[in-house]
């Protein structure tokens, strides 16, 4: 499938697609440096910029539209400006754009304030503007850390269809957890594989974020736990395939899922730093960043005005993005559900 991405940032959607053989046709990013990463790791795909100025008309056969548009006047950070905000009401120059291209699919992220500026209504709108286009349209909050990155990470992800409501549905929601037979299991358990938040990859423990930050993607199991010596390590290491010798014994803060990763973490905050008691506070590093995002290593680490990319662009960049893990557990969704083939008449 083709697909269009407004919003690009460093494209999550891209790397989390490609396994499955969808081609970009263009980017919309207007940013310098996250525009850098897309010419250093995609330079035979246009990035048209603007998206206010984007016709759409001109792009020939597009199947999907996707997009994060900005959100801090969705923020419950932020002043809450909703749609009037000139930042967040690009939300309606999406609807516009896929009003011209028409796409069989789309898919908008953004955070889960959206549901309450203005009482909700700003949410209404858009999703009103979505549906009298001619999509059927579904919508839910995942979590990051249900899907094997050890960040929490929520974040609304509405997906339409222009056939049928059932496609979807299909993508956002699993069968088996509609009939409330929840996994046995203790609690910890329990909440990870009821689909309250989120559905594949869930990993829980200290390991979680060892393994992820000592590893390209997400995490694994016991036996890579036993192979680093057959304990769960109580603090962070450093970015070897072997802990501290010291870690065993250190009464450290037992860290199991981070924080949310923010376009804020070149500012020292603990959100997005890591406590070792033997060496104090430090931050984590761009690498780990891409890895809590589920890019591959170095993904930000290009070439930048004749240097290596300053770290405060890297983590901005990766603070904005959408996590790799969670699109690419909704592209191979969405590559399902077309293998369905619904009759495509809503009932």
């Amino acid at each position: 499938m083709r697909y269009l991405s407004l919003c690009s940032g460093i494209e999550a959607a891209s790397v989390a697609w490609e396994p499955l053989g969808w081609q970009p046709v263009g980017f919309c990013e207007i940013e310098e440096f996250p525009s850098a990463v897309l010419a250093h790791r995609f330079p035979a795909v246009p990035n048209y910029g603007d998206m206010t100025q984007l016709e759409g008309k001109n792009l020939g056969t597009v199947d999907i539209v996707v997009g994060g548009t900005p959100c801090q006047g969705f923020s419950i950070a932020g002043k809450r400006g909703g749609l009037a905000d000139e930042r967040s009401g690009l939300a309606m120059h999406f609807v516009r754009i896929v009003s011209d291209i028409r796409p069989k699919w789309i898919i908008w992220e953004n955070v889960p304030g959206v549901f309450s500026t203005h009482g909700g209504r700003d949410f209404g709108a858009f999703v009103r503007s979505l549906a009298e286009g001619g999509y059927h349209l579904a919508w839910r909050v995942l979590d990051a850390q249900f899907f094997g990155v050890p960040q929490r990470r929520r974040r609304l992800f509405v997906v339409g269809h222009s056939g049928d409501w059932r496609y979807p549905a299909s993508v956002l929601f699993e069968p088996e957890s509609l009939f409330g037979h929840l996994a046995p299991g203790g609690k910890a358990e329990t909440a990870a594989a009821s689909g309250a938040e989120g559905g594949a990859g869930a990993c829980r423990g200290t390991a979680c974020v060892t393994q992820a930050l000592t590893r390209s993607f997400g995490c694994g199991g016991a036996d890579d736990n036993r192979a680093q010596g057959g304990f769960y390590i109580p603090v962070m290491p450093p970015l070897t395939t072997t802990p501290y010798a010291d870690n065993v014994w250190q009464e450290g803060r037992l860290i199991s899922v981070a924080r949310c990763l923010t376009s804020r973490a070149e500012r020292y905050d603990f959100e997005t730093e890591t406590l070792i008691p033997s060496h104090g506070v430090r931050r984590i590093t761009p690498l780990e960043a891409e890895r809590l995002q589920g890019f591959p290593d170095g993904w930000t680490d290009i070439p930048w005005r004749g240097r290596p990319a300053p770290d405060r662009l890297r983590y901005r960049a990766l603070g904005n993005a959408m996590c790799v893990n969670v699109m690419r557990w909704l592209g191979e969704r969405m590559a399902e559900a077309d293998g369905l083939r619904f009759m495509e008449k809503a009932s």
